[in-house]
């Protein structure tokens, strides 16, 4: 079966506006009864989803609803499961390390209106309350120009067009799954006060980039662990890619400042190399950068969220 774009949810488009990531746990106490919420939630996103586009046809809504390893498992026991789904494992460098937190669901919704946001994570709690909990929730918005928190241009090396779907999608390597795609989820905490007294020449070697045209920096003027060095897959002399947003998030008042990334893949295992060379070289950014969370998901289809919805998948 051929990629198919419309079948997808939204994995490989724009980060968005104004952005809510919220990561959720099972209970676990009363599985059937899990599974039967699960059916029903999958069928009431759609239906949220529907509501709120003929609503607010302007607000560009994206939503992206996923399922971490463990959960599919105990949720559709009998179910195939994806073939690079898996509990993200901690990635530990020589300076730094990538931890791995809980993580059983996973919400990526966005809109141009925050209102619009909040109405469909409002609606979704309704159902999902009563079974889960809420590990992390963190919104998110659009910098300036769309630059990262850190004051760069984010996402020019991202797949554009119809090439996203390529490296997002899954493809007939997994026709079970075709039209998925793997997420990461990881939060950063930035220390900004260091990362401002750079001087712009500085955090232009750390990134490997100039900050105000976005150039690329000639390869003996970047750091030799730059971030647009450190963090690329290059596995049997190819690059490989991902679609990649990095969100700001912000308590101003508190000094918290920090970049939310979500990577969706064709193939976690791209991922998965990233941030070993990511870690294993001590990306410059590292420096700057703590990470506090990090977990993997599967993004079904819509296809195969329908067939989630209409009940005992994998019972």
């Amino acid at each position: 079966m051929p990629i198919n774009p419309a079948d997808a949810q939204d994995v490989y488009r724009d980060a968005g506006d104004n952005i809510m990531f919220t990561t959720y746990v099972i209970d676990r106490d009363h599985l059937e009864a899990d599974r039967e919420a699960i059916a029903e939630f999958a069928d009431r996103l759609a239906a949220i989803e529907r509501s709120m586009d003929i609503r607010y046809p302007d607000a560009n809504l994206r939503v992206a609803f996923g399922f971490g390893a463990s959960a599919w498992k105990d949720l559709f026991p009998n179910a195939n499961v994806p073939k690079e789904l898996v509990d993200f494992q901690e990635v530990k460098g020589p300076k730094y390390t990538a931890p791995a937190t809980p993580g059983d669901l996973f919400m990526h919704v966005r809109a141009k209106d925050t209102a619009v946001v909040y109405e469909v994570m409002d609606q979704a709690r309704e159902f999902l309350r009563d079974w889960t909990t809420v590990v992390d929730e963190t919104p998110g918005f659009r910098y300036f120009e769309g630059r990262a928190i850190i004051g760069f241009i984010d996402g020019t090396e991202n797949p554009a067009g119809p090439d996203a779907t390529q490296y997002a999608l899954i493809g007939d390597e997994d026709p079970e799954f075709v039209n998925g795609s793997y997420a990461f989820a990881q939060k950063y905490e930035h220390n900004m006060d260091a990362w401002n007294a750079l001087k712009t020449e500085g955090q232009e070697k750390s990134i490997g980039r100039h900050k105000f045209s976005d150039r690329e920096l000639e390869d003996d003027e970047k750091l030799p662990n730059a971030h647009n060095i450190a963090s690329q897959d290059n596995e049997g002399g190819i690059e490989h890619k991902i679609v990649r947003m990095n969100v700001p998030y912000a308590l101003p008042g508190q000094g918290i400042v920090g970049t939310y990334f979500i990577g969706y893949a064709r193939h976690f295992t791209v991922t998965q190399r990233m941030l070993n060379n990511m870690f294993s070289q001590s990306d410059r950014l590292l420096d700057f950068s703590t990470p506090i969370t990090g977990a993997a998901f599967f993004i079904p289809s819509r296809r195969l969220l329908e067939t989630i919805a209409n009940g005992n998948y994998g019972a």
